[in-house]
């Protein structure tokens, strides 16, 4: 080799390190290789610890029999079911009150964000007390005041607090008129998801309309005729197959209908209210992240302020609102496992009761991980969604 070759093979190494493309793929080709690396230690050391305090790994244990009771089952499930449906019991629970307590959250977040702007003195201060109270407050402690401090001095079933439509508020929960459908009320689900399909489909046809004729036809009346409409009417046809089973007072306690454990209560609310403190917190951030210019505008239109907030304001408001809207949603989701403290049969609940029976603790805080990484994933997955869709379309 000469070295004016040399010279040239030297030059082409030194120009593709200073590559930043090729210099980045190798240190994450390194980074891979040290992650894989202690990954293979990590469970190495695992396995041997585990065979030294003679404990089986695997996750056989899934198949045997639990032989406890669930305070609340969303699904089948007795004492004689497997450890794998007590904990498929922990997973669900988990995303009942996750899933309500977000719903909640929202509208109570929205609803303080707004009146911490607005111009009634009172109104506005009321909020602010709400918010900067419960976002200095640790949740545990907001659960454990719903638990303690509101329900647990309810009067008992006997002397329930009787509440409007057939429902009862004790001690021990809450107890509503529960709807008996029979088979054929399916037809009437079939048609409502008819109707939800064929509203999407009415409002990409209203919108490709607008795109290329500027032409704009009302969507909302022709929406709510198919999804609530023809159900209605589907439903009266095939003769109102549904029933009310309602509570009754019996000497001791209360007896039919749907009955909500005031642990569930205690956690929904206490997620709820607390998470409501921070969304609050984004939509005032969001709406006075909007120029001044765009409400002027609106009123010199002739918008009333409830117009001007709907139409104008909220919906340029969103695109800052989402993405912090996102982490709380997440924080809410994951802060469900604070149900321990009162009783509620959440995952990492039903899961501390089966790791203590088994002694099968990596499997099942692995367990735990990969569900609550699937549920982050997930609304993650669907707040970014969201947010591509309400991004600005530039032309």
């Amino acid at each position: 080799m000469t070295a004016d070759t040399h010279t040239y093979a030297t030059h082409e190494r030194v120009s593709l390190m200073r590559d930043p493309r090729i210099r980045g793929l190798i240190i994450q080709i390194v980074m891979i290789i040290a992650i894989l690396a202690f990954a293979a230690w990590l469970v190495n050391n695992t396995v041997r610890n585990l065979t030294q305090a003679n404990i089986a790994g695997g996750f056989g244990f899934l198949s045997s029999r639990a032989g406890f009771d669930i305070g609340q089952v969303p699904i089948d499930y007795t004492a004689n079911s497997t450890y794998g449906r007590a904990l498929l019991v922990g997973a669900t629970n988990t995303v009942i009150v996750a899933a309500s307590g977000i719903a909640l959250a929202t509208i109570i977040g929205f609803i303080i964000g707004i009146a911490r702007l607005s111009r009634n003195y009172l109104v506005r201060g009321l909020s602010t007390i709400y918010v900067e109270t419960f976002r200095n407050i640790p949740p545990l402690l907001v659960i454990l005041f719903w638990y303690f401090g509101v329900l647990a001095i309810l009067p008992g079933p006997r002397e329930a607090l009787e509440l409007p439509l057939g429902a009862y508020l004790s001690n021990r929960g809450l107890q509503t008129p529960a709807a008996v459908f029979e088979p054929i009320a399916l037809v009437a689900l079939i048609a409502f998801g008819l109707g939800v399909a064929g509203s999407v489909v009415l409002a990409r046809a209203n919108k490709r309309r607008q795109l290329q004729t500027g032409e704009i036809r009302p969507t909302f009346w022709p929406s709510v005729a198919m999804i609530v409409g023809l159900p209605l009417v589907v439903f009266a046809l095939s003769g109102f197959p549904v029933t009310f089973e309602v509570p009754e007072a019996t000497r001791f306690n209360l007896v039919g209908g749907w009955h909500v454990q005031p642990e569930f209560l205690a956690l929904f609310l206490a997620l709820s209210f607390y998470t409501a403190s921070f969304i609050a917190e984004i939509v005032r951030a969001g709406i006075l992240s909007v120029a001044g210019g765009q409400t002027e505008a609106a009123s010199a239109l002739g918008l009333t302020r409830g117009q001007t907030l709907h139409l104008v304001v909220v919906p340029q408001a969103f695109r800052v609102i989402i993405p912090p809207l996102t982490s709380q949603y997440l924080n809410l989701t994951k802060n469900t496992s604070l149900g321990l403290a009162v009783g509620y049969p959440e995952l990492v609940a039903v899961g501390s009761t089966v790791l203590n029976q088994t002694g099968q603790s990596v499997e099942v805080v692995a367990i735990w991980m990969v569900v609550y990484l699937g549920l982050s994933v997930g609304v993650a997955s669907f707040m970014n969604w969201f947010n591509a869709r309400m991004a600005l379309i530039e032309r």
